[in-house]
This record gives structure tokens, C-alpha cells and sequence, in this order.
């Protein structure tokens, strides 16, 4: 009789051990699952650039993108046609591009009503981003983490307008830091 136990009990702790194995393969197939849908559901925005009436000679024109990061959203800018050196960038608080001057697009992004400055300084608009930096073929690249942004609440860039300006932003002049003209807008829309 104990022959015939001894390999019940095998099989028995054998079919527990499959059935452990069973589980935790489907639990870990589950959580790579809900990671890649975690991924999946970042938000993303853009913002395409048009010229102003003003620039019709040499139209500025370029692409923002913002994207949803556990450190905050990543603002990656590709724009073109600038003249060589700095260009004050920012998000302005209306989302209209209506006005020839782009004026429609109202002041800088600032829900808390803090002063005009340098994104890297403790008090500033939500808005300053700093400043494009074309190169001699009148190309700007910008990319940096904000990690005050946000797809929602207070702090929500969608339906806001992106604006790149004339001339350098000096991030002390208030309220806009005497960036000159309003060269291109693009109104930030999130993407499906």
C-alpha cells in the first residue's frame, strides 16, 4: 500500500508545482500587459507652428510636441526659418491664432501669477520656456522636461498656443521679457 501512495503524493506536489508555475506565468504576462497599456496611455499634444502676416518673406514655421512623462511633459520643438540666434519661446494663455499679430493668443501661460523669468528660476510662468537658439540656417531644436506642466487641472497646456518671437526673451523684463513680435503660433491639441 505505500508503494502506491509514494507516487500518488509525487504526482499530487507535481500538479501544485505546475499550477504554481501556471500562475505566475499568467500573473507576469498580466503585468507586462498593463505596463505596455501604461505606455500606451501617455498623453500626447502638438502644436504645428504657422507664420504671422508679418514674416510672409521668410515665414517661421515648425512643429512643438509635448508628451506625457512620469517626470512631467517633455517639450520637443523642431522650427525653421528664424533668423540665426535667440528666439524667446513660450506657451501663451489662449489657444487663438486668430489676429494677423498673434495677439489673440493673449500673455504667457501663468495660472499662478507669478513673475515673467527663466524656466530655471523659482518663480516664473508656467509659460517660459527660455529661448529657440537658430542656427545659421535659421533652424532651432529644443527639447526639455517641465515638470510643472500638466494634460489637466490648472496647469493644462491643451488648447493653449504655442508662440516663438522675434527676438530673444532677456527672462527679466516684465511681464514678457522683451521678446519683440510674435513670429509663428500653433494652438497645443492632444493627439488621439
Amino acid at each position: 500500500m505505500k508503494l502506491f501512495q509514494i507516487p500518488g503524493a509525487i504526482v499530487i506536489v507535481g500538479a501544485a508545482v505546475l499550477a504554481g508555475c501556471a500562475t505566475h506565468t499568467q500573473t507576469s504576462d498580466q503585468s507586462s500587459a498593463a505596463g505596455s497599456a501604461a505606455a500606451k496611455r501617455r498623453q500626447t499634444a502638438v502644436a504645428v507652428l504657422s507664420p504671422s502676416s508679418s514674416t510672409a518673406n521668410h515665414p517661421v514655421r515648425g512643429q512643438v510636441t509635448f508628451m506625457e512623462e512620469t517626470e512631467g511633459v517633455r517639450v520637443t520643438a523642431n522650427i525653421e526659418g528664424l533668423t540665426p540666434g535667440p528666439h524667446g519661446f513660450h506657451i501663451h494663455e489662449k489657444g487663438d491664432c486668430s489676429a494677423p499679430d498673434f495677439t489673440s493668443a493673449g500673455g504667457h501661460f501663468n495660472p499662478n501669477q507669478l513673475p515673467h523669468g527663466s524656466p530655471t528660476d523659482p518663480q516664473h510662468h508656467s509659460g517660459d520656456f527660455g529661448n529657440l537658439e537658430a542656427n545659421q540656417q535659421g533652424v532651432a531644436r529644443y527639447e526639455r522636461v517641465f515638470s510643472w506642466l500638466s494634460f489637466k487641472g490648472t496647469n493644462s497646456i491643451i488648447d493653449r498656443a504655442v508662440i516663438v518671437h522675434e527676438k530673444g526673451d532677456d527672462l527679466k523684463s516684465q511681464p514678457a521679457g522683451n521678446a519683440g513680435a510674435r513670429l509663428a503660433c500653433g494652438v497645443i491639441q492632444q493627439t488621439p
